[in-house]
């Protein structure tokens, strides 16, 4: 019987990536969830698509009802930024969206007998060094040091992690009927991320990708961090890879739910001048966002993930050259 994987915030940078991936096996059925209408070429790759939110918990109960969930790929969240202006929002979709998710997913497990696996995309805004030394000083964080979120988006991140050990853990201990199946969570804490597909929408990381995009438009950008800005970056077929390799691991390889992956880690100013090797004309100045520059000084420079390469093999293909030669610009269709 073919497996049902259900995929929220499917109209998102990491949604469509996965929906391309997974609509190439013949065993896979996509149930795909958002807000907005897919467009037809993601439609008509998946077997049933949903216009809603995550908050609705009766929607939620028709999609259980209507198909057997096996996986659920969590991606709907409000990002970071709207979520620093919005924090009531962010705590209704990412906290009790997730928390809703979690639900349809343990009464799934409960119906069918059967663990259904829940992964779920976290960040690196859930670390908080506590100032730029620190940063500077850190090297690469590993995922249980400096976890003092400074933002409702890091500290919501955090705090749904913490709900998929309840779901996997705790709660099949209080609740004997839990034992005829549960929540197998899983968990990856990305860096910042960019596509050649999808232009950025609201990320505080989004600053590298703003930059590429708009030097392909031949507009003029604003970088809103500092020149010697650093943090972990990767391609967006790196982290779609990654979300699918955990999936497919098996249990009793992972040592830990929450896993840190990286792949490289240019400052803004080095992504400017591999910017300007193929847009020799980009017109970018530097204006330094006084609240967004603070997220970003609290995130670390780099992150340890040798857990997920021993684990379950993960690797990254695309380092920062390849990344911008053999992906992001043919993306681009320069």
């Amino acid at each position: 019987m073919p497996k049902t994987i259900l995929i929220t915030g499917a109209n998102g940078e990491i949604g469509h990536g996965l929906v391309e991936a997974l609509s190439g096996k013949p065993d896979t059925r996509i149930v795909a969830l958002d807000l907005r209408p897919l467009d037809d070429h993601l439609a008509a790759k998946c077997h049933a698509t949903v216009v809603g939110d995550i908050g609705d918990r009766d929607l939620l109960g028709r999609i259980a009802s209507e198909h057997e969930i096996d996986t659920v790929f969590h991606l709907a969240a409000l990002l970071s930024t709207r979520s620093e202006r919005q924090p009531l929002l962010a705590h209704r979709v990412n906290v009790d969206g997730t928390l809703n998710l979690l639900e349809l997913a343990i009464a799934e497990a409960r119906s069918e007998g059967k663990d259904v696996r829940f992964l779920y995309p976290s960040s690196i805004a859930v670390y908080g060094l506590p100032y730029l030394d620190a940063k500077r000083n850190a090297g690469k964080v590993c995922e249980d040091d400096h976890t003092r979120p400074t933002t409702m988006y890091g500290i919501n991140k955090l705090y749904c992690e913490r709900l998929g050990d309840y779901y996997a853990d705790h709660y099949r201990q209080l609740d004997q009927e839990a034992t005829k199946g549960g929540v197998d969570f899983r968990c990856i804490r990305f860096p910042g991320l960019i596509s050649a597909v999808t232009v950025p929408s609201g990320g505080t990381s989004d600053y590298g990708a703003e930059m590429l995009h708009a030097a392909a438009k031949g507009e003029s950008y604003a970088c809103f961090v500092r020149p010697d800005t650093r943090i972990p970056f990767m391609a967006m077929p790196d982290a779609v890879r990654a979300l699918l390799m955990l999936e497919a691991a098996p249990k009793e390889a992972l040592t830990r739910r929450a896993y840190n992956i990286a792949a490289f880690s240019p400052s803004a100013e080095e992504i400017l001048a591999m910017t300007l090797r193929f847009f020799p004309n980009a017109k970018v100045s530097y204006d330094p966002h006084l609240k967004r520059q603070g997220i970003v000084d609290t995130w670390p420079e780099d992150v340890d993930d040798t857990a997920a390469r021993a684990d379950w093999g993960f690797h990254h293909e695309f380092d920062f050259e390849r990344a911008f030669a053999d992906y992001l610009i043919p993306g681009l269709g320069v």
